[in-house]
């Protein structure tokens, strides 16, 4: 896959912002078909789908599966939402004077979606549908480690009848990322990643001159799991090391924190370490496989250090 340069992001941002007037006067009722019929295409193309998945980002068959359909809910979701929010008449507010006051929703302009590798197809169509859903262009950009699958949702969404300046597709790396943040023509930027990121992305908005572009941001946490005395040993171990482990612990809901009341601490620790033997870790192509491999080496290296 050859990586977009910052010229190319600064172009699609020109094109995005040419192509925003269209988009935003396309009916919210053919907005809505176009996210259904890319749902619709995803379900047929599932095995596909899920395949890039399994063979690009590791996941394993099952949590490949898990995603696709998580990927369809994002797309119906947000069709459903285009017509609620955006296909009603304007509302009539209380005019106290006398005066017409009205409310009415539209879209607030070119939007960059920076999508994670973690889930790159249904956080990645999830940033994607509802900016589109709700009349705004957008220049997609996918994760450098899993271009391939935010290939296939672009396609999708292309395919099902979105303007082609409407979406565009960009891979590449931090760099591409930094030129489409830096674009003054772009309204908004929908964001999954890391707090660093996030921060830094914060930063380079709030540096521009011009209207103040809006920041959409899901980023990682510390998550504890507190079990107390009253809690089914068995359950506590088996949804820890769900938890933990599912997708190799790489995603930012994966337990990290696990705090137990010191009565039952040695029962749900003989258990939860139990559970983790039972672990078969491996080529994620295989049904027999729970846990797959990291992203990248970069991965691996930050976890070897925290090893002991």
């Amino acid at each position: 896959v050859a990586p977009a340069t910052p010229a190319a992001a600064r172009a699609a941002a020109r094109a995005a912002a040419r192509a925003q007037a269209g988009w935003a006067a396309t009916p919210a009722a053919t907005r809505a078909r176009y996210l259904r019929r890319a749902a619709d295409a995803l379900v047929d193309c599932r095995h596909r789908a899920a395949a890039v998945l399994v063979r690009e980002a590791g996941k394993t068959l099952e949590d490949a599966a898990a995603e696709v359909r998580e990927a369809v809910d994002f797309l119906r979701y947000y069709a459903a939402e285009a017509e609620r929010q955006f296909g009603a008449p304007p509302q009539v507010l209380p005019g106290p004077t006398g005066e017409l006051n009205t409310l009415s929703w539209e879209g607030r302009g070119p939007f960059a979606c920076i999508g994670p590798w973690n889930f790159p197809l249904a956080i990645f169509l999830g940033q994607v549908a509802a900016a589109l859903a709700a009349g705004n262009a957008v220049v997609a950009k996918a994760a450098p480690q899993t271009p391939l699958a935010g290939h296939l949702a672009c396609r999708l969404l292309r395919r099902a009848g979105v303007p082609p300046d409407a979406l565009q597709f960009l891979p590449g790396d931090a760099d591409l990322g930094q030129a489409l943040v830096e674009a003054p023509e772009l309204a908004g930027v929908a964001f999954t990643g890391s707090t660093t990121t996030a921060q830094k992305i914060n930063r380079t908005l709030a540096a521009r001159d011009g209207p103040i572009a809006v920041l959409v941001a899901e980023t990682g946490g510390l998550n504890a799991m507190i079990v107390d005395s009253t809690a089914l040993p068995e359950q506590a171990a088996r949804d820890a090391v769900a938890s933990a482990f599912r997708s190799a612990g790489q995603r930012c809901s994966a337990l990290r924190l696990l705090l137990l009341q010191e009565e039952i601490a040695p029962r749900v620790l003989q258990l939860v370490a139990g559970a983790m033997d039972e672990l078969s870790v491996g080529d994620p192509a295989l049904l027999a496989t729970d846990v797959g491999p990291l992203i990248d080496e970069a991965a691996a290296v930050r976890l070897r250090e925290n090893v002991h």
